[in-house]
């Protein structure tokens, strides 16, 4: 299972928001709210264009996990579709097994939704599904599997969701700890703090 190689705390500080929601870089930020590196204190460098594009690509990629060649491929199967382009790249990425697990709280970030889905604790519409990158259709039904619910992780997943998920787009049966996929997100839907028309752009050069 191929992974980017840098430290989640530099890219959460290069970036300045914590893109992977763990509660432990706000407390980076909070501390160092700077960019990595001997000069991060001080430099104020101003990007380009360019850079401001790549940077944008950049974030979605980390948040996502997604590396290089697969997000290309993400990039042009949404060119294809009808819609804004930057949209549905958003929605493919949203609609990832990963990401939904995610979503419905059954992990506490992408990448150890990642890893438990990598793991089989996870059915598909009651098949074993331990593809991360999975799409997941409207009224696809995502359980933890029967040996899984007892574990230590997915018990305090349990603990942590309060209430409803707060997402029109998934349905969390929490007893059965079992979620419904019901729709593709809409773009305002998605709470991401991402430009994806600046990675158009990109890829439009």
């Amino acid at each position: 299972m191929a992974k980017s190689s840098v430290p989640k705390g530099k890219l959460v500080r290069k970036f300045g928001e914590n893109i992977f929601g763990n509660p432990k870089y706000d407390r980076l930020l909070n501390k160092k709210p700077y960019t990595p590196g001997q000069h991060g204190p001080t430099r104020r460098r101003r990007l380009s264009n360019y850079g401001v594009q790549l940077r944008e690509k950049q974030k979605i990629k980390a948040m996502y996990g997604v590396l290089e060649r697969q997000f290309r491929n993400y990039f042009h199967k949404a060119e294809k579709m009808t819609g804004e382009t930057g949209i549905n790249l958003l929605q493919l990425l949203e609609c990832r097994l990963d990401n939904v697990v995610y979503r419905l709280g059954l992990a506490s970030t992408r990448s150890q939704a990642r890893q438990m889905v990598s793991h089989a604790h996870f059915l598909l519409n009651n098949r074993k599904c331990n593809y991360p990158s999975a799409t997941v259709k409207p009224g696809d039904v995502i359980q933890v599997r029967e040996h899984s619910k007892r574990m230590e992780i997915i018990m305090d997943a349990m603990k942590r969701i309060k209430g409803d998920i707060g997402l029109p787009w998934l349905e969390l049966d929490k007893a059965k700890m079992t979620g419904t996929f019901l729709a593709v997100p809409e773009r305002d839907e998605m709470a991401l703090t991402v430009n994806e028309q600046l990675v158009v752009e990109l890829y439009s050069k």
